[in-house]
């Protein structure tokens, strides 16, 4: 199964007419996550017919209003929806206390457990494993306490070559497993059926970085450098670099200087600032670094590849 990422917002501080504060459905091998959850983000994917109640695992970057403040609605409604598994949130400490207080007050029963992973390390650790893929923090330069997050597929195992494998009948379904864990066949006879003759190279592994709001950091390039696709913000436009550097914030030129050090495949830059009409002014300056950089379009899949 291909990666998918669905952007549901990606404006900065307030939602718009036209736009929403960030959030983003990924799925990948079979798992859905959400990454961030401004407000209006169940609107966003029910419009989006995200897999709703397929998400167990929600990353929030941090407290600030714009990109957690949709996450109480979103629980509450799982409950009304009938959800009985339990939900992963990880996010800064403080976030288990923030949600269980609305809880409470507005006596919200869940119905279901909510499992917090509390964070605050400002290095990077792996906070999410199984048998497929692994999620890592990426620390981040806010006026608060932010991580990004970073996605990253397992290798797969290898394809049988059916053409090859056919031609012998000693091997067996019960055998197939093992040659594509890239074990090597012996026959009755003593004879080594190399791997390589009886597969064919596993379908490539994935990865995406999604960096929130941060300053301009390289300390991020070893973390993701390589990864197949990065969203970066870029709040503002280069002229405004002071006032990125003192809002805890990056331009469009330096997103895509970090892409291009880290040796990105694909860049897509948001969290762009209300004051300016025109996003495309943000895709000139970046492209002019990176080239292969896009603007966030809200609802349309994307491909990780």
């Amino acid at each position: 199964m291909s990666a998918h990422l669905t952007i549901l917002g990606f404006n900065s501080a307030i939602p718009t007419v036209n736009s929403s504060p960030t959030a983003q459905f990924l799925e990948m091998d079979e798992r859905c996550f959400l990454i961030d959850c401004g407000e209006g983000t169940q609107v966003q994917l029910r419009k989006a017919k995200a897999r709703f109640s397929k998400i167990n695992h929600i990353f929030i970057s941090h407290l600030h209003g714009d990109h957690c403040f949709g996450l109480p609605g979103l629980i509450a409604s799982f409950r009304l929806l009938g959800r009985e598994s339990p939900l992963h949130v990880y996010g800064p400490k403080g976030i288990k206390e923030m949600l269980e207080t609305i809880f409470r007050l507005t006596e919200t029963h869940k119905g279901f457990e909510v499992v917090y992973h509390e964070l605050q390390s400002k290095k990077s650790e792996k906070i999410y494993e199984d048998h497929k893929l692994e999620v890592f923090t990426i620390p981040l330069d806010h006026r608060i306490y932010c991580n990004g997050y970073l996605f990253r597929e397992k290798p797969k195992e290898r394809h049988l070559n059916m053409q090859e494998v056919s031609k012998y009948p000693e091997i067996e379904t019960c055998d197939y497993q093992n040659i594509k864990n890239g074990k090597d066949f012996v026959l009755s006879d003593g004879y080594v059926l190399k791997n390589e003759l009886l597969t064919k190279d596993p379908t490539k592994s994935v990865s995406y970085a999604f960096c929130s709001d941060t300053r301009y950091t390289e300390s991020i390039l070893p973390l993701i450098n390589g990864v197949d696709l990065l969203y970066h913000e870029a709040t503002f436009l280069h002229d405004l670099k002071e006032m990125a550097d003192y809002t805890g914030h990056t331009t469009a030129l330096e997103a895509a200087r970090i892409a291009r050090k880290a040796n990105v495949g694909q860049l897509i830059i948001g969290h762009f600032s209300n004051r300016y009409n025109d996003l495309n002014v943000f895709l000139n300056e970046a492209r002019e670094v990176f080239p292969n950089t896009d603007l966030p379009k809200a609802l349309v899949p994307v491909e990780i590849k």
